[in-house]
């Protein structure tokens, strides 16, 4: 999966406002998106399922955005989003449905899984991994959970400054996309979550979710080096 590559650049230091648990992460530099999961695959070898990356960060972090980045560069990706897999169950109790998704992945075949909740309330669809899937990624608050580790081959934290990732937030309100009682709920759950579970401790790499260093958002993001403890 890995090209040619010049290697990292742009090496540097960012200051952003976090939450007071959460250590800030740097130096940091530049690298192409393929080289990254080329190096992820390569450790992994030989591969007798979908490389499973799972990307964890806060809300409005920037998970989609880079979980979508991944999936343009990345032949074969298929995204997985945990707010799919626990859509009207529980924000965070959904360890179990993620694992039947998982751990049922196979590159020959293909899975289709509608978890409980969208048979009950009628929900069209499924969630689908296509045949041929070299890729998957699992997107979401949580994502990267103890719970998950030993079926994930790499695990991802997006650390964005907390003044962007409000105002992402106030964004999405002011769009329609959820309510202010929907925020509030979603955070009372969030911020004690990632406080006790610290997931930037068992992440192979940061990633920037505000970066700031100059970089071609189509190929390449800003990391640095996890964990961070």
């Amino acid at each position: 999966m890995a090209g040619q590559s010049p290697g990292p650049r742009n090496i540097g230091h960012v200051t952003i406002r976090l939450h007071p648990e959460e250590p800030a992460a740097g130096p940091w530099r530049v690298e192409r998106i393929a080289d990254i999961v080329g190096a992820f695959a390569d450790r992994v070898r030989p591969v007798r399922r979908p490389l499973i990356v799972a990307i964890d960060g806060r809300s409005s972090s920037g998970k989609t955005t880079l979980a979508k980045r991944i999936a343009r560069v990345i032949p074969c990706t298929t995204v997985v989003h945990t707010d799919d897999i626990a859509w009207y169950h529980s924000r965070f109790g959904w360890p179990d449905l993620a694992r039947r998704v998982l751990e049922a992945v196979e590159p020959g075949a293909s899975l289709s899984f509608r978890p409980p909740a969208w048979d009950e309330r009628h929900r069209e669809g499924a969630i689908v991994v296509p045949t041929g899937t070299r890729v998957l990624v699992l997107e979401g608050v949580g994502a990267s959970r103890e719970e998950l580790a030993d079926l994930l081959d790499a695990r991802l934290w997006v650390q964005a400054d907390r003044t962007a990732g409000e105002q992402r937030n106030e964004a999405r309100i002011a769009a329609g996309e959820t309510t202010s009682d929907g925020v509030a709920g979603w955070m009372a759950e969030e911020l004690p979550f990632i406080a006790a579970r610290r997931p930037w401790e068992h992440a192979d790499l940061i990633v920037a979710g505000t970066p700031t260093l100059p970089h071609d958002p189509d190929n390449e993001i800003v990391v640095a080096e996890g964990p961070l403890r």
